[in-house]
């Protein structure tokens, strides 16, 4: 199927490692030009060099800063003329029992998962009312559907991601853009793909190990972990035309872990 893809202008933030670097190499493949907002410049560049030239330019952006988003998407809007899709895909987490958790720990999911969501769509709404059009595809979690243990605070954070769309997606519609969110299961990053500042290059990765990740995988009704590859045919589902009349819903990709 052609998506239509091809010359269309995307954002994704997060998009230097693991899933991120995933969906912005997707984006890549399908003809667009994807921008890549994150901290992480080291990797950021990486990734860009991994795709056709000039389909993917890393830009320096903290999801978190207001100033910071509103830079990178001036940045897009100037030297690229628009911004047709958005991916939220930044995030953040560390596995642990909610009383077990330190506070500066909630602070950084919240200030990542949340006000992250929240400046980035702010940031590109007012051009996208103006021309009438706009994807916003956001990275949410079977987490946020359920209420996963050990995972109380970022539980939170993605359902607020959710329902947010769901609000924003009611507000929009008029004007042609589209909200949705594609839930993964637990994917497991790679060292090789993740930068120094993603969680698995953190003790996050060293508690899955195969015997942890084969344990996990019997959750699943398919018997399996997913992969990034997995979830970034539905993101460019989402951020295509293809998929114009679908708004403020929730797609899980994962095996069928919650099936909602």
């Amino acid at each position: 199927m052609d998506l239509g893809l091809s010359g269309r202008i995307v954002i994704v933030t997060g998009g230097a490692s693991n899933l991120g670097r995933a969906i912005a190499l997707g984006f890549a493949k399908e003809g667009a030009r994807a921008v890549i907002a994150d901290v992480d410049d080291a990797q950021a560049k990486k990734v860009e060099r991994e795709a056709p030239s000039g389909t993917i330019v890393a830009r320096h952006t903290d999801v978190t800063d207001w100033d910071s988003v509103r830079s990178t998407v001036d940045f897009v809007e100037s030297s690229m003329g628009r911004v047709d899709v958005l991916v939220n895909c930044a995030g953040w987490t560390i596995d642990r029992l909610f009383m077990e958790k330190p506070r500066a720990e909630w602070e950084r999911e919240i200030a990542i998962d949340v006000w992250g969501f929240i400046n980035c769509v702010r940031a590109v709404l007012d051009k996208m009312v103006e021309r009438r059009y706009g994807r916003i595809v956001s990275i949410g979690s079977e987490a946020g559907r359920m209420g996963e243990w050990r995972e109380a605070v970022y539980s939170g954070t993605k359902a607020s991601v959710i329902a947010m769309s769901k609000s924003i997606a009611r507000e929009v519609g008029k004007h042609g853009i589209t909200l949705n969110v594609v839930c993964p299961g637990l994917i497991v990053g790679s060292p090789e793909t993740s930068g120094s500042n993603s969680v698995w290059s953190s003790e996050q990765a060293e508690k899955f190990t195969p015997e942890v990740r084969e344990k996990a995988a019997k959750g699943y009704p398919l018997r399996r972990l997913g992969t990034a590859d997995d979830v970034v045919p539905a993101v460019l589902l989402l951020a295509s035309d293809r998929a114009s009349y679908i708004t403020g819903q929730t797609l899980s990709v994962s095996g069928g872990y919650t099936m909602i």
